[in-house]
């Protein structure tokens, strides 16, 4: 077997849905499998699987092990070549991975391949690519100065980069386990980082591939509160530990700003979640299914006009809600259109092929919102 796409997977059962629909879809002429690792969801998520995607494997695991350990175990029932760690909030295109393997395949040298991330309004996410964390880097990155944290590379770029990000991560199997895997010291948060690193250490370089895209919902996984805060600065102290144990003086003070910033004593890293609309001023949909249109008309308790997928022809009034039908139109053309359009007042949702519901998300901090239509 080829490819293994491994989806950890926590209570989040229609971002799953949503996965698992693109994901299918673009291993269709792949000799793949998918894995879905479930870290005791107790909700819909295994049932809904099962119903819909009785292919793909899916281990439940007995508790909430975290991202290391959940992802260790899909790997280990993992038959393909490659493996390719992939987030339940991410939506790939129909030639995601034929592209990254091929590349891979191109790539003796290589470690680990990551791939343009976008929000789900289109903005670019600069954690696509980063550089290596080092204890000034990062303290740097605490005050908020973030210019040597993010690689200079551009973001359609294909090039050599430190830092990839655990929401895509494709490498050869038997490299992976070389170096370890991910380290189950860490519960959440700077696993990405350490696995990276590890590469690097062995001698493989780390690929950006900027021109192939996936939208990264990122806000639906995690909210970023002062929990959040908390573990991922607790996770950079364990990184330190392990790579960077010699210099003492630059490890106290990142412990230092990390205590800081837990304590809000910043300020710069604070963004403003904006509350997810549910009246807009116009109302679209790009489909060729009139019965998914008179539910959303149902639903909304409105006219839904219908669009093409390009730029023009829509208003530029503030909330308008566009709904893009991923049984009409491919997941290509939705994540093109929505990076295209990204400056625009448009709000998008998808329905998923195969399922009455539309999700999306309007920032990256918050999370975003599921409407069911049946």
């Amino acid at each position: 077997m080829r490819l293994s796409v491994i989806i950890l997977n926590y209570k989040v059962p229609y971002y799953l849905m949503h996965c698992l629909a693109s994901v299918s879809r673009a291993i269709q002429n792949i000799d793949a499998e998918i894995i879905v690792v479930d870290n005791h969801s107790q909700d819909e998520s295994v049932s809904l699987v099962n119903r819909y995607f009785p292919e793909v494997r899916i281990i439940e695991n007995p508790t909430n092990s975290g991202f290391s350990r959940g992802n260790n175990l899909g790997v280990k029932e993992a038959q393909g070549a490659y493996i390719c760690l992939v987030n339940p909030d991410v939506f790939v295109s129909e030639n995601c991975f034929a592209e990254a393997l091929a590349f891979a395949d191109a790539h003796t040298d290589l470690g680990i391949l990551g791939v343009k991330m976008i929000d789900g309004s289109g903005s670019f996410l600069p954690e696509s690519k980063r550089n290596i964390p080092t204890p000034k880097v990062s303290f740097s990155k605490i005050l908020g100065n973030t210019k040597n944290y993010y690689s200079a590379l551009s973001e359609n770029e294909i090039g050599k980069v430190e830092i990839l990000s655990g929401a895509f991560m494709l490498m050869k199997k038997e490299k992976y386990l070389e170096v370890g895997g991910l380290d189950e010291d860490y519960f959440m948060y700077g696993e990405d980082i350490d696995l990276s690193y590890k590469f690097l250490k062995k001698g493989y370089q780390n690929y950006y591939l900027g021109t192939t895209k996936i939208i990264h919902y990122k806000g639906e996984s995690t909210v970023k509160d002062a929990s959040y805060r908390k573990r991922f600065y607790g996770a950079m102290k364990i990184f330190y530990r392990k790579h960077f144990y010699k210099n003492q003086f630059f490890y106290q003070l990142v412990s230092l700003g990390a205590k800081l910033l837990q304590s809000n004593f910043f300020n710069t890293t604070k963004k403003k979640q904006v509350e997810v609309s549910e009246v807009y001023h116009n109302y679209f949909i790009a489909s060729i299914d009139e019965s998914i249109q008179r539910k959303l008309e149902k639903k909304y308790n409105t006219n839904f006009e219908t669009v093409a997928t390009h730029n023009d022809g829509f208003p530029s009034t503030q909330n308008s809600l566009l709904v893009l039908d991923n049984e009409t139109v491919s997941a290509q053309a939705i994540i093109n259109f929505i990076e295209a359009s990204q400056s625009t007042s448009l709000k998008y949702r998808i329905r998923p092929r195969g399922f009455d519901f539309i999700i999306g998300s309007d920032q990256s901090i918050s999370r975003g919102e599921v409407v069911k239509l049946d």
